[in-house]
């Protein structure tokens, strides 16, 4: 096996340990089953702290929501393909090559030449960078070629160009089903099948929509889930009638140790970035959600970073459950990292970008 292969399966052995749920995915058991033969022990996809008398909003969640992701793939990680001067003016000549260029990649295609294909249309948008069916077309490659993120890049400068390109959308929602992002997906086939539909539309927009339907009611049994939480916490904070503003400004001044600390009000949030303007410290913030099958990816990778870098302050949140927070920092889609220093935000990640994560906090944490 070689060194590529060994490395994606160290990283799926990472998430399995950060979240064993995993492993209860339909797509996943035939190895559940082998690790069973073995004599493992898988735990079970309910998990309960009741013998304490506590239930965990997060554990409550994580055992309820059953998705079929069993089309859903890996993200791909690989470094951003090559995108056009979009403010060039393109000659008649350079159109013209494109499309000669354009008809080479959908021969190449049809032969299942799909490196090749995306050698042209790479080509292509060097030629004529405007043309909006281009990033498309090259998207629809990518998604062919299981590399989910590069089409979104692609499919987000389709719509830069065109804001009613229906291929545009269509690509962006097949790649963000592909990365288990089904409301993001349907929003996008759904726009897709107003502007131009056809039967794929059609097949995979009532393929998702039972995911999509189970998301909006696990956020509805979340709510009120967070609501009964937050009484009874306001209840025994009434009780105790003592005031840890002090205290928690104390545990909020300290580093987080190597550790990713869950945020779940805004008012621990607001402390925390409070504090680590007074000590000039980079903060880190990561919004994520339960349902999100790339936040699972990108966990062991947060968490392997907090580690490595132990005078960044690592901070993550739900954004079902910190809604008010997650409205303020216009959060559209998960995962989402942002990069805070002084309170102020200097720079941000979004989607399972692992590259780009880890080369950014290693730019700013130096």
């Amino acid at each position: 096996m070689d060194d590529s292969k060994i490395k994606e399966l160290k990283l799926f052995v990472e998430s399995c340990q950060a979240d064993p749920s995993i492993l209860h995915s339909p797509s996943l058991g035939f190895f559940k089953s082998f690790l069973q033969s073995l004599g493992a022990k898988i735990p079970p996809a309910s998990t309960s702290n009741a013998g304490n008398g506590h239930t965990s909003n997060d554990d409550i969640m994580e055992s309820d929501l059953e998705l079929d992701d069993s089309d859903v793939v890996k993200p791909d990680i690989d470094p951003p393909q090559k995108m056009g001067d979009l403010s060039i003016e393109v000659t008649d000549e350079n159109r013209d090559l494109a499309q000669t260029l354009k008809s080479k990649a959908i021969d190449a295609i049809s032969q299942g030449k799909l490196n090749e294909a995306i050698d042209h249309l790479t080509e292509a948008i060097m030629m004529n960078p405007t043309s909006a069916i281009l990033y498309a077309t090259r998207a629809n490659v990518f998604v062919k070629l299981q590399k989910p993120n590069a089409a979104i890049r692609d499919a987000d400068v389709a719509l830069q160009i065109n804001a009613d390109s229906a291929k545009g959308y269509k690509m962006r929602g097949i790649a963000r089903a592909m990365l288990g992002l089904w409301e993001e997906a349907a929003r996008d086939l759904g726009i897709a099948s107003n502007l131009d539909y056809d039967d794929e539309i059609g097949s995979l927009l009532k393929k998702i929509e039972p995911n999509v339907h189970k998301i909006k009611e696990h956020r509805r049994k979340y709510e009120r889930l967070r609501k009964e939480k937050k009484a009874k916490e306001d209840e025994r904070e009434r009780q105790k009638s003592r005031p840890k503003t002090e205290a928690c400004e104390m545990d909020a001044s300290s580093q987080t140790n190597g550790e990713v600390v869950g945020i779940h009000k805004a008012i621990e949030l607001e402390t925390r970035l409070t504090a680590s303007s007074k000590s000039n410290q980079l903060v880190i913030l990561y919004f994520t959600a339960t349902w999100c099958g790339p936040c699972r990816f990108m966990a062991p990778v947060y968490a392997k970073m907090a580690e490595k870098y132990k005078k960044v302050v690592f901070l993550k949140m739900d954004i079902d459950e910190v809604r008010d927070v997650a409205a303020k920092w216009n959060i559209s889609s998960v995962p989402c990292f942002f990069f805070t220093k002084n309170g102020k935000e200097i720079d941000k990640v979004v989607g399972a970008d692992k590259t780009s994560l880890e080369s950014k906090i290693a730019k700013y944490a130096a």
